[in-house]
């Protein structure tokens, strides 16, 4: 048995191999260069200690894609959980014709996110988009939907929302086939109505469903990054980035390599730390259960 499982842990060491050289090495690469001023192309570095760090508490922009980045995250993520489930819990009905709005649900997520926010570009775009023709049959003035930063943040997130909602659904369906029927039977034979059976019996059970749509979805929505570079560029000025974005933006527009990796170290680590308190926190419920 231990030659058995000596053999078995030689094919653990492909997977390790790949995660040193796409993962841990990148990962330490982008935390030395935060520590210098570096164009991204010249091969002279200079070393700056902890400055590209201290420029991040005084960058308005920064500030700007982080702020944004949180309202991609957590907006994209309850709107995708509250409409994903409720999605699961029509469809798991199984009425007639219901495999086919799955699919056109989940349609969406096959679509690679940079497309999809080229083929958004033509409904809001200014001159003959999709959105301005048809308020023009009622003769409304067309409207520049992306010239107000606030204004695409709202439309970016509600596309990412659209997009994966798919993913939540199939995950809350996949829970809703798991919970018991025996439950819901007796609850009902005790009075319980619809509501009632889905509060205190069919939610509690959707638990670790919940947990792994909520973090996969905040993960997601926290490192959006091809929706924003199809759609507005982080424009207009700065008002749309994300930390994502804005880290793109700063290496390859402002050639400022050195700020962009510190940029990025603070969005792996910022993501790390939310992921973990909903990880902790879903399974602290999952406990008390």
């Amino acid at each position: 048995m231990k030659k058995r499982k000596r053999m078995l842990n030689l094919f653990y060491i492909p997977a390790l191999i790949l995660i040193l050289f796409f993962v841990v090495y990148p990962l330490l690469e982008a935390f030395r260069i935060s520590f210098t001023q570096w164009n991204g192309y010249s091969q002279d570095y200079k070393y700056i200690g902890f400055s590209n760090y201290a420029k991040l508490f005084k960058d308005e922009n920064f500030r700007t894609a982080f702020i944004n980045t949180i309202i991609y995250g957590f907006g994209s993520t309850l709107l995708q959980n509250v409409f994903g489930l409720a999605y699961a819990v029509f469809l798991n009905s199984r009425f007639r014709g219901h495999s086919v709005v799955r699919t056109f649900i989940y349609l969406p997520a096959m679509i690679s996110g940079l497309i999809m926010g080229y083929i958004i570009y033509f409904f809001v775009m200014y001159n003959h988009g999709v959105f301005n023709e048809i308020i023009g049959w009622f003769g409304a003035a067309p409207v520049d939907w992306m010239a107000d930063g606030p204004r695409g943040v709202i439309i970016m997130t509600l596309i990412n929302s659209w997009q994966f909602v798919g993913i939540c659904m199939v995950i809350y369906l996949a829970g809703l086939q798991n919970v018991p029927q025996m439950y819901l039977e007796a609850a009902e034979i005790d009075g319980a109505n619809s509501w009632q059976r889905f509060r205190h019996i069919t939610f509690p059970l959707l638990l670790p469903s919940i947990a792994s749509a909520v973090v996969l979805n905040l993960i997601g929505g926290l490192k959006l990054y091809d929706v924003i570079v199809a759609l507005s560029g982080g424009g207009p000025g700065f008002t749309t980035h994300s930390l994502a974005s804005y880290i793109s933006n700063q290496y390859f527009k402002a050639q400022n390599a050195g700020y962009s990796a510190a940029v990025g170290i603070f969005t792996f680590f910022f993501i790390m730390i939310v992921a973990n308190i909903f990880t902790r926190y879903f399974n602290k419920k999952e406990v008390e259960m």
